[in-house]
């Protein structure tokens, strides 16, 4: 049975809008922190990082859902550098603590961003710098600053097993890959970045053949083992970026970011041939400027359809040469498995 991959849970625009939230109410905090700040020489400082941090959230909030999502590291990681300057500066224990303890929204920024390893290391760079600024500071108490990084490290664990928990609505149970509703999220995702990169983005259905037969002859556990192997083979195999689902029963699709319709169709092939055991009928197609979502798809599905038609245990492109046989209805799909 293949592992998944660690979940990306937010989309862009998801993730733009949290982020502008958090980096809201961080600076609307910074100003209030800033009013009960003692005298210093230091709280023009702090009001300046208050008001980068509401800019910044009006900018994440305009701008945001159009970003690729490494862009979100950069912006997530400057916020763990407001919050350490804002306590290196503060006048006092009290306001060094308060401002200590808004590093709390990059924990929450972390697990619902990012996956796996890089939520983590967001995590440990947030907590190690607040807490070297802390110890820096001199204001704040080694037990002090120890104790507000066990409720850190707290809040990232239980954040992050409500994140894989609602992961799982996205998520195909017995192959750990996406569901027809995680395509759906991350196809939209897809085309919007796509509009703005002018990338190319092609999309396949894969449809394993005679998949009935092989439940009625061998049960459904061996077909499961098929479906199993299918993704794990194809998991192996793809690029970064891609974006493997099972759509239910015996198919599968499949998104290729930045891959022309006949460098997809290559690929494809060469993934089938890697388990001639388990045959595949395969349709691709490649994103044409302007085409909705259910555009995309009918592509694939038509170059499908033509895969079947075609003799199956192969894979075609649409639009393409695939010749139809005399008395084929176009539109009409041959029976599944």
């Amino acid at each position: 049975m293949s592992r998944s991959r660690a979940p990306e849970v937010a989309t862009l625009r998801v993730m733009a809008q949290t982020l502008a939230i958090l980096y809201g109410f961080g600076g609307a905090a910074g100003l209030l922190i800033t009013a009960g700040a003692g005298p210093g020489a230091h709280r023009p400082v702090l009001l300046v990082l208050a008001l980068t941090a509401l800019a910044a959230a009006a900018g994440v909030g305009r701008w945001g859902a159009r970003w690729p999502r490494p862009v979100f590291d950069v912006v997530v990681g400057s916020a763990t550098v407001l919050i350490s300057i804002g306590v290196l500066v503060s006048p006092d224990p009290a306001t060094a603590l308060a401002a200590a303890a808004l590093i709390a929204f990059v924990v929450v920024d972390a697990h619902l961003f990012f996956s796996g390893r890089r939520a983590w290391v967001h995590l440990a760079l947030a907590v190690g710098a607040v807490t070297a600024a802390m110890h820096a500071s001199g204001q704040v108490p080694p037990a002090t600053a120890l104790g507000l990084d066990a409720v850190l490290v707290g809040l990232g664990v239980v954040i992050r097993r409500l994140v894989i928990r609602a992961s799982g609505a996205s998520r195909d149970p017995l192959t750990g890959l996406r569901n027809r509703r995680g395509f759906d999220e991350a196809l939209d995702e897809l085309l919007s970045e796509a509009a703005r990169t002018r990338e190319p983005l092609s999309a396949a259905l894969l449809d394993v053949d005679h998949f009935k037969q092989v439940n009625d002859t061998y049960g459904h556990e061996a077909g499961d083992r098929v479906l199993c192997r299918v993704a794990d083979v194809w998991q192996a195999e793809l690029p970064a970026g891609a974006v493997l689902a099972r759509h239910g029963g015996d198919e599968f699709s499949l998104l290729l970011p930045g891959t022309r319709g006949l460098d997809a169709l290559a690929l494809v092939r060469r993934i089938c041939a890697l388990h001639p055991d388990v045959p595949l009928s395969c349709g691709v197609t490649q994103h044409a400027t302007g085409d909705s979502a259910s555009q995309l798809m009918r592509g694939a599905d038509r170059a499908l359809y033509d895969a079947k038609l075609l003799g199956r245990g192969r894979a075609e492109l649409f639009p393409g040469p695939a010749a139809r046989p005399d008395g084929a209805m176009p539109g009409v799909r041959p029976p599944r498995g």
